[in-house]
């Protein structure tokens, strides 16, 4: 048995009658949308037409929201839907992350994550979805695929049917009819203008300032009337606008959006960007002297042995804190650990965060102590290593966003690790005794890892992108909206200007103020790879 669905865009008229009817059944807040009707307008005028097309969950038998998911709160059911259970989840975003769809959003009441669950409850008694019970053109069609005496099966047999996004090997169960491209590829139309529910006033998560700020000026009507208390505009000329807007796109023979859900805006913010940051400052701090003691550099001496530790475990217990902030159910973070999903990189990196942490503290005992583990070092570097990298994995396993599918994150995440760890010593180096003499040591290492790091970002963003989506990423880092960031703040002032003053034959202070350079440089590239792939459009 397996339940799917079949979208007839032969039929639909694009009433919106199942965007009520679910809203209704599921008591779905307004600004947020299980099932939509996305409106495409196509041709050149005056040939125009307008396209329909029903969105929502896909209930793929290969669905990457379910295996990213830390807790279980999503899930398969034995007949295929794919069902959540909000009373496990965490609000981490992950799903959503993960859903190349753009099905799943945070409920604004319940801070957890939702989506099209087939209406699952009906299913359960022997109805069918409140969606195709209420379409007056029964345009959606639902059923066991499997069963070949069932409308949906005979549909699939002998009608011609398309699915989104099938390079992702998620095996949709969501099949259109008559489907156009232009409706069904969200980069096929402009995300920009002034159209219905082009953004919300109230954003996912941590998002939600900016796009409040970001709501008027995208065009969302909704947005823009709570605006206007405060402002000269009228109802009646941003509706003219976008009518011209239209007009003017039409003229041109272009596709242009019309309506369609409200764009969630970042889901992974500053608090993402930093946890990064600092993981790769607690790894760093560890593994640096790590090195130089394997391959007899340097000797780490008990001062030099507890400024690692320390730093070690103050920037890991940051990085924990900047972890919880990010959940939009904070007070259930302990469900990774104790509910969780082991497929989940999520689960994989809170597990190695809690052993390296332990292992970090059992090495300060240990040296307080005077206790001789063998092995124990090593153990600790191998822990460190994961939770420096572990990140790109669960990157990659949110497949909705093709950038991160880079093989190279992980060597690039790796790499931030042993810049951050030089940088801090180097920091150090001015007032703690022991450290000037590794100055050589450590300029050599940040010398070394900034070499490695460019040529990683090079091969990052030249490598023939497999996708359209993971091209735009690249040309919006190095020619969009991040390129001062990338160009002024990732690599001159994180990644040429140290190189200058590294070998310049500087003195400790201006060693120093290269590792805080390099510091920066780290934070302003993680916030550009965490952010950029976001901007792209899922739906």
């Amino acid at each position: 048995m397996k339940y799917g669905f079949v979208i007839d865009n032969r039929k639909c008229i694009g009433c919106h009658a199942c965007t009520t009817a679910c809203k209704s059944e599921h008591d779905v807040p307004v600004g947020v949308n299980r099932t939509w009707v996305k409106q495409v307008e196509k041709g050149e005028f005056p040939n125009t037409r307008r396209l329909f097309s029903v969105m929502r969950c896909n209930h793929c038998t290969d669905a990457p929201c379910v295996e990213i998911c830390p807790v279980e709160a999503l899930f398969f059911r034995d007949d295929g839907i794919v069902d959540f259970d909000n009373d496990r989840c965490i609000g981490c975003k992950s799903c959503m992350q993960a859903c190349p769809y753009d099905a799943l959003y945070i409920d604004p009441n319940s801070h957890t994550a939702a989506k099209c669950n087939y209406c699952a409850h009906r299913i359960d008694i022997g109805l069918e979805p409140a969606c195709v019970n209420v379409c007056p053109e029964h345009a959606i069609i639902s059923g066991d695929m499997d069963n070949p005496d069932t409308e949906i099966s005979q549909l699939l047999a002998r009608q011609q049917v398309k699915v989104r996004k099938a390079e992702k090997g998620t095996n949709p169960n969501l099949f259109y009819i008559d489907a156009d491209e232009s409706s069904l590829n969200p980069t096929a139309t402009d995300k920009t203008g002034e159209y219905y529910w082009n953004s919300q006033s109230r954003g996912v998560g941590h998002f939600a300032k900016e796009a409040e700020k970001m709501a008027f000026s995208n065009g969302d009507v909704v947005s823009a009337l709570l605006e206007m208390e405060n402002s000269t505009t009228t109802a009646g000329q941003l509706a003219q606008n976008g009518s011209e807007k239209s007009v003017e796109v039409l003229m041109k023979g272009k596709a242009r959006r019309i309506y369609d859900t409200p764009d969630k805006g970042i889901l992974w913010g500053w608090e993402v960007s930093g946890y990064v940051w600092t993981k790769a400052i607690s790894a760093g701090a560890f593994l640096v002297p790590f090195m130089a003691s394997l391959f007899g550099l340097k000797a780490a001496n008990d001062a030099i042995s507890w400024w690692s530790y320390g730093l070690a475990l103050g920037f890991l217990m940051l990085t924990g804190l900047l972890l919880v902030k990010d959940l939009d159910q904070p007070k259930r973070f302990a469900y990774v650990l104790l509910r969780p999903q082991w497929k989940s990189w999520l689960v994989k990196g809170g597990y190695s965060i809690t052993l390296y942490g332990g292992l970090i503290a059992l090495l300060g005992a240990s040296l307080f102590f005077g206790w001789k583990i063998p092995g124990l070092h090593w153990l600790t570097a191998i822990v460190g290593v994961i939770v420096a990298v572990y990140t790109a994995f669960l990157f990659a396993q949110a497949k909705g966003r093709d950038f991160w599918q880079s093989p190279t994150l992980a060597i690039h995440m790796l790499v931030h690790s042993f810049m951050a760890g030089a940088a801090v010593f180097l920091i150090l180096s001015t007032f703690v005794e022991g450290l000037a003499e590794w100055q050589p040591f450590l300029k050599n290492t940040l010398l070394a890892s900034i070499g490695v790091n460019l040529l990683t970002m090079l091969t990052e963003l030249t490598i023939t992108h497999p996708t359209e989506d993971a091209k735009t990423v690249v040309k919006m880092i190095t020619k969009g909206r991040y390129r001062n960031m990338f160009y002024l703040g990732a690599i001159s002032l994180g990644n040429l200007i140290p190189i200058a003053m590294l070998i310049s034959g500087a003195n400790v202070l201006i060693a120093a103020l290269a590792g805080v350079l390099v510091l920066a440089g780290i934070y302003f590239t993680e916030k550009i790879w965490v952010e950029a792939p976001q901007r792209i459009p899922l739906s």
